[in-house]
């Protein structure tokens, strides 16, 4: 119990990133409370910029209708803003629990130094996923639950349309599978080297192979879905992953849709896939999720760094096109002494 006489504690304070407005950010300190029982304090390593995500709420861009539908698991404030969002955070345990200690943990947490949180939250990163690569973990399972969603099976003929971030996650995971032909589409045809470092086929849009079993269309255009519906085979489903928010998006349903019989269906991480939700659980599909990284192929993905001072402006310079990436890691204070295990005393 606290006295008069007896030194009042000070509070613990973080930093953590706002949007504030249209194309606005910042950097904001707020106070932390001590973890309670089930609680850890974690504190930050790195975290990951989702940038197709991430700039829609960068520009406050998020369609009322849906807002709350597409908040955050861990975000505070609400769209357009001022909102704390993000969703791919990975830090070691420094309160809590005594079996959380010194853990490496992957959070879908928002861009902030220091938190508090429930340990059910919380992630364990093995101890051959290296914690960099570990802020991947909530975009490879984006691709895991649609490829439950999708049902891939034996002899498939599959394309991907998109070769940006989820694209790519969802082109390394089926490159595994024994499909027929699986081809990564996209119009830039600097995504070729990408494509070759994962292993897999690229094809120009005006050049991939049609009849497939199977389409993710990931390129978040009107052109994508079109061509994604003329590359489907007759009855074969395309699966959009894409989001468009506040954008108007014209499909050519008087084409191939009716005419042979295609299905869109709709893939969006927020709940398990239908097919296996009975059966998993979101954090099933996390631990699933973070063990696949380690392949080092997923380093692919990590195209650039910035140390956490710079975030507003590495946001702005991301939404500019200034700034072109797959992956942009945040890079906190002392990240590399905590990544590494300690050496060995020989003494």
């Amino acid at each position: 119990m606290t006295t008069s006489d007896e030194p009042t504690p000070q509070a613990a304070q973080a930093t953590a990133y706002w949007t504030t407005g249209p194309e606005r950010g910042e950097l904001r300190d707020e106070p932390l409370h001590p973890p309670g029982p089930g609680e850890a304090l974690v504190r930050t390593l790195y975290s990951g910029i989702s940038k197709g995500t991430e700039i829609v709420v960068h520009t406050c861009s998020v369609p009322p209708r849906v807002a709350e539908a597409m908040r955050a698991p861990h975000q505070e404030g609400s769209f357009p803003s001022p909102v704390k969002f993000g969703y791919l955070s990975v830090g070691i345990v420094e309160q809590g629990p005594d079996e959380w200690m010194g853990q490496k943990v992957f959070c879908l947490s928002p861009h902030q130094d220091r938190y508090v949180i429930d340990t059910a939250a919380l992630t364990r990163i093995p101890d051959d996923v290296p914690a960099r690569r570990a802020v991947l973990t909530g975009t490879v399972e984006t691709a895991v639950n649609a490829l439950w969603e999708a049902g891939p099976r034996l002899g498939d003929r599959i394309a991907v349309v998109g070769a940006g971030l989820v694209g790519g996650m969802v082109a390394t995971l089926l490159r595994t599978f024994p499909l027929a032909r699986l081809q990564l589409v996209d119009l830039d045809p600097e995504r070729k080297q990408l494509a070759e470092m994962l292993g897999v086929e690229f094809a120009h849009p005006d050049d991939a192979e049609a009849d497939c079993d199977i389409v993710f269309h990931c390129s978040a255009s009107q052109e994508g879905l079109e061509r994604s519906l003329q590359l489907a085979g007759d009855e074969a489903d395309v699966i959009e992953m894409s989001w468009y928010a506040n954008r108007d998006v014209t499909v050519p349903l008087g084409e191939d849709f009716h005419a042979r019989r295609l299905s869109i269906r709709a893939s969006q991480v927020g709940v398990v896939a239908r097919a296996r939700r009975h059966r998993r659980t979101t954090a099933d599909r996390l631990n699933l999720a973070i063990s696949l990284l380690k392949d080092p192929v997923f380093d692919a993905f990590l195209t650039g760094a910035s140390p956490f001072a710079d975030l507003p402006a590495v946001v702005q310079k991301l939404a500019d096109g200034q700034l072109e990436a797959l992956c942009h890691v945040i890079e906190y204070p002392n990240a590399e002494k905590y990544s590494h295990p300690a050496p060995e005393d020989r003494t």
